[in-house]
């Protein structure tokens, strides 16, 4: 026999006040299986069961018409969720949007005008955002002639905000289009790079054959970072096969038909090992206080959420020391590799 059960009963199993109970019957949602003859509503068993399911898709914000349509069969549980999880995920986007928004307003003294404009840049479509970055480089290379390279190579470093981004990674991007926006912060990055490009070496490594000896830099530091993060043993054949290939591109770079470039003798390697540690120092050190460069760079690599990564200098000073030493000469202390980081951040311009 089918139990049917008064209505405090139904309210107390379903976790529902009695008024909503009555609404929903009201409403025809799920309508009671019998009365009383004193009018008193019963409800069987598969009627509180459609009504713990109201109540669970009425707390995932589903309206009565999506829900009559589910308990009627004419639309599958799968389905309903599909279409809230599409709604949810365009709430939440909007929610990271907000609070973006909101976190710049407290990180700055923003005005009615910079609030509504921040939300506006917090809301671009991907062409925008290219659209953006590429009239600010226009901008910047306009009215002098960088190296065609090096544009493309600026140009390259663009913010990839993904379709869906962290609130730190819309903060960084309103921050990096306010930043860009800006006619002065334009002709300041068109400044320094200028001067970058057209003083002190600048002249020499803009020319087309250190380009392309930059360019070729790129597989064999990689290879480098590789095996650092691999924490292969800079005294191995391969640490001996990564500091071969540095040095045979570092004695190249200045060679000529005329010229052999720099010779590979052990002091040389030597000599650039100490150049290596150098230059982990320099890497540690704090930097003088960002230029706009470097403030793009920094923001760019927070959108793209690029974690931070430095050149392993110790481990290629290592590898360079014990390829200076003779097959038969112990080498010195092995290089301890901690969490190795894997990418250089470099400062300079080219």
């Amino acid at each position: 026999m089918n139990e049917l059960y008064p209505i405090g009963d139904v309210a107390r199993r379903t976790g529902l006040n009695v008024s909503a109970v009555r609404y929903y019957a009201d409403a025809g949602v799920v309508t009671p299986a019998a009365s009383t003859a004193a009018g008193h509503r019963l409800y069987d068993v598969s009627a509180i069961a459609r009504l713990e399911l109201v109540r669970t898709l009425r707390e995932l914000d589903a309206g009565l018409d999506e829900i009559r349509q589910v308990l009627a069969g004419e639309a599958t549980l799968r389905e309903l969720a599909a279409t809230h999880l599409t709604l949810l995920a365009r709430q939440e986007a909007r929610l990271r949007s907000r609070r973006a928004v909101l976190s710049a307003i407290l990180r700055q003294d923003s005005t009615a005008e910079q609030v509504t404009l921040m939300h506006k840049l917090a809301g671009m479509s991907d062409e925008e955002r290219d659209r953006l970055i590429d009239e600010f480089w226009t901008e910047v290379s306009t009215g002098w002639e960088p190296p065609e390279r090096m544009v493309e190579w600026w140009r390259a470093a663009r913010p990839e905000l993904p379709e869906d981004p962290t609130a730190a990674q819309l903060e960084a991007w309103i921050e990096l289009a306010e930043l860009i926006r800006d006619t002065e912060v334009r002709q300041a990055v068109r400044r320094e790079l200028y001067e970058a490009c057209t003083t002190g070496a600048g002249p020499l490594m803009a020319l087309s054959p250190m380009l392309d000896a930059l360019e070729a830099a790129t597989p064999i530091g990689q290879a480098v970072m590789d095996a650092a993060r691999e924490q292969v043993p800079p005294d191995s054949p391969r640490g001996r096969e990564n500091a071969d290939r540095w040095i045979g591109w570092l004695t190249g770079i200045f060679a000529t038909p005329d010229s052999p470039g720099i010779p590979d003798t052990p002091e040389f390697r030597i000599e650039t090992a100490d150049h290596m540690l150098a230059g982990a120092e320099w890497d540690r050190t704090p930097p003088d206080p960002e230029g706009p460069f470097d403030r793009y760079m920094t923001l760019v690599t927070a959108v793209n959420d690029l974690p931070p990564e430095r050149f392993p200098y110790e481990w290629l000073a290592a590898a360079l020391r014990a390829s200076a030493q003779p097959a038969h000469q112990v080498p010195g202390p092995k290089y301890r590799s901690s969490t190795p980081s894997t990418r250089p951040t470099p400062r300079h311009r080219v």
